[in-house]
């Protein structure tokens, strides 16, 4: 490995430890957030598929093996770098309210508040997402990917204690609903770590969308995955999942499911130093990353000294402004106008750099910015018993992949388990990501017919032309885009390898109203994990902020996955975070 900037000397002996190695391929390398879905995007590789193909594998899989977070029928936001080209694409992976919403229903009946249950449900996106990825990017058949998580829902796998801590700390949320409770509280109680847990249902409907696909197979793959697709979309899924709505008082549809499809656009930017960033479109939370990098990018972050108190709260300060904007601006394109070239353009960033004072803490909630379509933020306090902000919604998961050819695969698919009933006899859940929405009619984000929610799961790419190309990303709702902005720093500015770069420690800001309903926020808070020395704490609570402490590596601070393709030597890199189930492997 070189020894520039961007590729440190690994022998050197001066290099932190980390708990694990960083891993080496020369083929092709896979990193998510649990082991089992990367074995099942590395039996992929091994079988001649590509990064898509392995990718959309891994991803079905986290559906399966993490289905208290991820879910078949959740949300799956994808990027995709073409190396033949030399593009991303962006794959949306969002669905939208459908067309009998009525915001009016969220403020009269609920207080405008947004419930769990049948009502918070969006058109579920992620198997049009997958089956869109392989047909405009990947080789192989969708029962060819699908095949290692139908294996994994029919026969089990081991249950793990933190998907075991999540089941039972949500088991009065299960119990709810007669078919979650049948699935996650066998025999009435939660599954313990260390028992088999098994899916028949939701393996019987991938099986199916593989069986209609293969009903197809003689008219070429395109037609097999397009069965696939209807399958879920008009086929059994579709009636089981509009039945059950109808019974339940939901608004969910044939011609809703019949019509829907996601977007595929060229991804966003944005310059840092010479490396390029990519983020899906303002739907989502991603360009807040673009936004914070492009404040930051002026400074010499490395003469500050990573982690020290002048360093986090100049990274807060710039984390506190990019989401003031995401508050006030970000919202889906189709219906809001967003001004989306002032928001990622270097004058705008020089400008909100300028409002970073280095010796005190900024407000709470700064203001957005110098932009048009601006409107007050509305901060509503969390309660002091509320921890649900420093304890991040566990819904999300992450792949990244490599191939031989160069291509990549960067997906967050997500959507719990807990907050929205099973459909009964499908083993999946229909979308409840209308939680990211507001039942409010002067936000940007507010529950619509046909509008997407303001989605967390935002995947990341990053290029360096000629040296670099390494997909990104973790779970952790709000923390997301945090861990990613760390994570990358320590690997541009301070020179980190892979593995070291996600083990190091995190902090994330809770100072902005939440992307979960109900959206309350916690002004001023600062978590810190616990392995950064006290004395940096202190100093950083003298500069205002209200420092709280993680203890050790918290799975509270995401789990970021990274694969790192070396184009001069031509090594794949694969690292995962130890703070949950993520494991890399490589070839």
């Amino acid at each position: 490995m070189s020894t520039t900037t961007y590729a440190p000397d690994l022998t050197a002996g001066s290099a932190p430890s980390s708990m694990r190695p960083t891993l080496a391929g020369l083929n092709h390398m896979i990193s998510a957030g649990h082991y089992l879905a990367t074995q099942a995007g590395m039996d992929v590789l091994q079988q001649g598929g590509n990064a898509i193909d392995a990718g959309v594998a891994a991803g079905i899989a986290l559906g399966v093996v993490q289905s208290d977070i991820v879910n078949v029928g959740g949300v799956a936001p994808i990027l995709v770098y073409e190396a033949k080209s030399n593009k991303v694409w962006s794959i949306s992976g969002l669905g939208y309210w459908p067309r009998a919403t009525r915001l009016e229903t969220f403020m009269q009946k609920f207080g405008g508040t947004i419930p769990a249950g049948v009502l918070r449900t969006v058109i579920p996106a992620a198997p049009d997402a997958w089956i869109t990825a392989l047909e405009r990017f990947g080789t192989m058949r969708f029962g060819e990917v699908a095949a290692g998580a139908i294996r994994l829902a029919r026969e089990g796998f081991v249950m793990y204690p933190l998907m075991a801590e999540v089941i039972a700390d949500n088991a009065r949320n299960y119990a709810r609903w007669a078919s979650s409770a049948a699935v996650y509280l066998p025999g009435g109680k939660p599954p313990v770590a260390g028992s088999i847990f098994r899916q028949t249902d939701l393996a019987a409907s991938l099986q199916y969308m593989a069986d209609e696909e293969r009903t197809c197979q003689g008219n070429g793959r395109l037609a097999g995955l397009a069965a696939a697709r209807r399958a879920f979309y008009e086929g059994d899924i579709a009636t089981a999942m509009v039945n059950y709505h109808k019974q339940e008082g939901g608004w969910l549809t044939r011609e809703d499911l019949r019509d829907f499809s996601v977007e595929v656009d060229p991804a966003l930017s944005i310059d840092f130093r010479g490396t390029q960033i990519h983020s899906c479109g303002f739907w989502c939370q991603g360009p807040s990353l673009l936004q914070m990098l492009n404040i930051l990018e002026s400074r010499d972050l490395r003469a500050l000294g990573h982690n020290s108190a002048p360093y986090i709260h100049l990274l807060t300060e710039a984390i506190k402004l990019a989401f003031a904007d995401r508050e006030v601006h970000y919202a889906d394109p189709r219906f809001a106008t967003v001004p989306q070239q002032d928001l990622l353009s270097k004058a705008y960033a020089a400008e909100r750099l300028a409002m970073i004072a280095m010796d005190r803490a900024g407000p709470d909630m700064p203001a957005a910015g110098s932009l048009p379509h601006n409107r007050p933020i509305n901060m509503q306090p969390a309660t002091a018993d509320d921890t649900a902000r420093t304890d991040p919604r566990l819904d999300t998961s992450y792949v990244a992949v490599v191939d031989k050819e160069g291509n990549a695969f960067s997906a967050t698919p997500s959507d719990g388990s807990y907050n929205t009933p099973i459909i009964p006899g499908t083993g999946l859940c229909a979308s409840g990501r209308g939680s990211q929405s507001w039942a409010d009619p002067q936000h940007p984000c507010q529950v619509a017919a046909g509008r997407r929610p303001r989605l967390t799961p935002n995947p990341s790419l990053a290029i360096r032309p000629g040296q670099y190309v390494m997909p990104f990303g973790t779970p952790g709702g709000d923390v997301q885009c945090q861990a990613m902005l760390q994570t990358f720093l320590n690997i541009e500015v301070f020179g980190m390898e892979l593995q070291q770069a996600i083990e190091a420690p995190r902090f994330a800001t809770f100072s902005f109203p939440s992307s979960f309903e109900p959206h309350n926020a916690m002004p001023g808070r600062l978590m810190i994990e616990d392995i950064v020395d006290r004395s940096v704490g202190d100093e950083l609570t003298a500069l205002g902020h209200a420092v709280q402490w993680w203890a050790d590596r918290s799975w509270r601070a995401g789990a970021m996955c990274a694969v790192k393709y070396d184009q001069q030597t031509g090594i794949r890199w694969g690292a995962a975070d130890p703070r949950r189930p993520a494991y890399a492997s490589g070839w």
